[in-house]
């Protein structure tokens, strides 16, 4: 007996054992094909992802963003391929397929909605290139503001790492729906502004000289974009300044540029002999009580002393 007969008559063993739903023959020889064909797919899935990768990330005249837009691209094209020779192999009726796929739809319209939603997003991102892996981003308001770098645009959420190393995975959707601050959508340029007080009764000029060449040695302050002094306001306490500076490495942090600037500040207005004011409360009284001592006697007054 020649090996092709005896698979085939292990075949048929294997498929008559099993039982029959309605028109349908469920068997373990039909439970193993479809496993088989499952992980074929699923491997053939796996293989065309790492070739889409290595084939887009050697096309160096694309940037990153069109070769990841490509890579998920043609994944997912060869993804629905290889699903639908997976269903041909295993002979489902397209027919029925089309029922349960519009239920099967549907339900992923109400169950999946959202993970849709981010899939969509995920592709006009990089389409539109709006957003793009190594761009620094801003996203929310106020004390729940949070910076960091793209690291990362998957499929379903953008991958940001803050300076502190922390990795935030933010939905697509959320991305394309809210206000996003990119500082280096169309230049890498972003201004850093820091105020400094100045105790009243300085030398104006004298502090405004002294932070120009504070921000001027920094290291990191463009020079072709000379750093700036305004005078911003008179305040309660102090007269207010602001020191503004270009920088073109905000993904290095904002954090140690201003504590950079701020020491040294510090040391010039020490040797300079500029004050840097500091909260204190000066009280006046304008009349002083009758019933009460005057400045410098003791509180209450001494009794004197009774004549017999």
């Amino acid at each position: 007996m020649s090996v092709a007969s005896r698979a085939g008559e292990a075949i048929a063993k294997l498929d008559a054992i099993g039982l029959d739903v309605g028109t349908y023959h469920i068997s373990i020889y039909r439970a193993l094909l479809i496993v088989v064909t499952l992980v074929a797919v699923f491997s053939f899935g796996r293989l065309a992802e790492a070739f889409s990768s290595r084939f887009f990330n050697r096309m160096h005249r694309l940037d990153g963003t069109q070769q990841l837009l490509g890579q998920k691209l043609f994944s997912i094209v060869a993804w629905i391929i290889f699903a639908l020779l997976g269903i041909d192999f295993l002979g489902i009726n397209l027919t029925a397929f089309t029922v349960f796929s519009g239920a099967f739809g549907l339900a992923i319209g109400f169950g999946l909605q959202k993970t849709f939603g981010n899939l969509i997003s995920g592709i006009i991102l990089l389409m539109d290139r709006s957003i793009k892996p190594g761009d620094v981003i801003a996203v929310g308001t106020g004390s729940d503001k949070m910076v960091g770098q793209v690291n990362k645009i998957g499929i379903r959420a953008v991958s940001v790492v803050t300076r502190d190393k922390i990795e935030f995975l933010i939905p697509n959707e959320t991305l394309m729906t809210s206000t996003v601050e990119n500082w280096s959508y169309s230049s890498l340029d972003v201004r850093v502004r820091v105020p400094v007080p100045v105790a009243y009764g300085s030398d104006l000029v004298l502090a405004e000289k002294l932070l120009l060449e504070a921000a001027m040695e920094l290291p990191r302050v463009l020079k072709r974009s000379v750093p700036q002094v305004w005078l911003s306001s008179f305040g309660d306490n102090a007269i207010l300044f602001e020191v503004q500076m270009w920088i073109e490495d905000p993904e290095d942090g904002l954090g140690n540029l201003r504590s950079d600037l701020l020491k040294l500040i510090w040391q010039k207005f020490k040797v300079g002999g500029v004050e840097i004011p500091f909260p204190q409360t000066d009280i006046r009284i304008k009349e002083w009580p009758a019933q009460a001592s005057p400045p410098g006697q003791p509180w209450p007054p001494p009794q004197r002393p009774s004549e017999s």
